[in-house]
């Protein structure tokens, strides 16, 4: 496969029900992840993001386009890590399954967490 191994199969185990992992791409800080973002696992997600954000300056993506459940916790971690990223000034977008975009519109927080369709128009808009 061009570009190396595929990030999505060396994720970390995070909790049972979720996996998470980062690469670096056009500049930006990627995270995958996939799996359900609930009450089970926003500690972990929340914690696994936080650190590799304090070691790392660089623009953020938060990938959740392997998603197949959010619930209102997941949700306040996605908060709480945008408020993160809009303190420190720095850029940063989500990706969504349509599950997950629909969530997140329903609790109109589309522009808070910078809410794209795809990677590609996610790393454009910050590259921008």
């Amino acid at each position: 496969m061009p570009g190396g191994p595929d990030p999505i199969s060396e994720l970390q185990r995070l909790t049972v029900s979720l996996r998470g992992g980062i690469e670096q791409k056009s500049g930006c800080l990627v995270f995958h992840f996939t799996g359900q973002l609930d009450a089970y696992s926003e500690k972990q997600f929340m914690e696994y993001a936080a650190n590799v954000l304090k070691a790392n300056k660089l623009p953020a993506v938060f990938d959740l386009s392997k998603i197949d459940f959010l619930d209102s916790s997941g949700l306040g971690a996605l908060v709480q890590l945008a408020k993160q990223c809009t303190d420190a000034k720095r850029p940063f977008m989500s990706v969504g399954t349509s599950r997950v975009k629909q969530t997140v519109k329903l609790v109109r927080l589309e522009e808070f967490l910078h809410m794209v369709e795809d990677l590609p128009t996610a790393l454009s808009q910050l590259k921008a």
